[in-house]
């Protein structure tokens, strides 16, 4: 790409346009020939270049393809559409080029025209992010609504299978009410935890999550205590955060748990490894929201990984890859990350599982 002077004014185009610097999509403002008048921080970072170099060079060079960019600036000049979007190849210094989804934009009443780029990586992602809060919502909802459905009979049920058993005199009929008394039990307890998430306010104060990870770590050991070996790989740099450190202990132990119970065969071996991994991600986008930082917390486990017929649905309630499992473990987890305006991700493989906590940091 290289600069044609004539077309620039840094300054004053660096000032009208300087909100998108806040935004983790590769944005271009262009002159209709395709003269760059302003390129947001994101773009610098993809090119390797300063927006001085970037700002005044045709757009058009920077892709494998240039043509597929004049074309639609082309239609965009004769008002033949409103927006257009396809995929192109975008070059960088001293890197291959990657692939990009572009959409194309021409506010009305000016004459600049706004390039939007988006990594088909990261579009994949957001659209992934974007489908699973969209169904976390509905079925957080749905499981609200039945709960509270479920919950008022069961009351009536419990307290009519206790009124029978006072006018029972037969200990082998007694038996049956006490198995109607005891399963109401047990379902009260599954709804209590349906609502768990919704009923306890958010206590928010500092978090030092390596504290959080050593808490959970002692919980793990004291019900697994042999074949498991626990390791540590902390970046003691990351600074606390604002948090609710009970949802946090409560979101690692879910995670940590599920990992050990599916190390049961490993652990009979004397070879389960559960480790936790504290890192920091810079300049990192999630929820559709860039973070100049952010918190990775990974969960690892060394056992045969997450079964793949509930892979895409590990996350939803009432899903449990083991026999007499709630399946409600999880989807609090992800509950509690969400109200931190994080996010959960796992990538499984046999012998490597690995569940990423991403949470905003200050």
């Amino acid at each position: 790409m290289h600069p044609v002077n004539a077309y620039t004014d840094l300054d004053t185009y660096s000032n009208r346009f300087c909100a998108y610097d806040l935004l983790a999509t590769l944005v271009a403002v262009v002159r209709p020939d395709g003269r760059v008048l302003f390129s947001n921080s994101a773009l610098e970072d993809a090119l390797g270049l300063s927006r001085r170099n970037i700002v005044g060079s045709n757009l058009a060079e920077a892709f494998t393809e240039p043509s597929l960019l004049q074309n639609a600036l082309e239609g965009a000049r004769e008002n033949e559409f409103e927006a257009l979007r396809y995929d192109a190849w975008l070059r960088r210094l001293g890197h291959e080029p990657i692939p990009l989804h572009i959409t194309i934009t021409r506010p009305e009443l000016v004459e600049e025209i706004l390039v939007e780029m988006v990594p088909l990586e990261k579009q994949t992602r957001q659209d992934r992010e974007e489908r699973f809060a969209e169904q976390a919502q509905t079925n957080k909802e749905l499981i609200r609504n039945l709960a509270h459905e479920i919950k008022n009979p069961l009351g009536g049920i419990r307290g009519a299978a206790q009124l029978l058993e006072m006018e029972i005199e037969s200990p082998e009929l007694i038996e049956y009410t006490q198995v109607i008394i005891h399963e109401a039990d047990r379902l009260q307890s599954l709804v209590d935890r349906l609502l768990a998430p919704h009923r306890r306010p958010h206590m928010v104060g500092d978090v030092n999550i390596h504290e959080v990870c050593e808490r959970v770590r002692f919980l793990i050991l004291a019900e697994f205590p042999r074949g498991l070996r626990v390791v540590r790989d902390f970046d003691t740099s990351i600074p606390e955060f604002r948090g609710d450190r009970e949802q946090l202990i409560q979101t690692v132990l879910n995670i940590a748990h599920n990992a050990c119970q599916a190390l049961a065969e490993r652990m009979a071996a004397g070879d389960a490894v559960l480790t936790f991994c504290t890192r920091v991600a810079r300049q990192t986008t999630f929820g559709k929201q860039r973070y100049r930082l952010a918190l990775e917390l990974h969960v690892i486990d060394n056992g045969p990984g997450v079964p793949e017929a509930i892979k895409d649905r590990i996350f939803y309630p009432l899903v449990s890859g083991r026999e007499g499992g709630s399946g409600l473990g999880l989807t609090l987890a992800q509950t509690y990350i969400q109200q931190h305006h994080g996010l959960i991700e796992v990538d499984s493989a046999p012998g490597r599982t690995d569940f990423k906590i991403l949470i905003p940091l200050p």
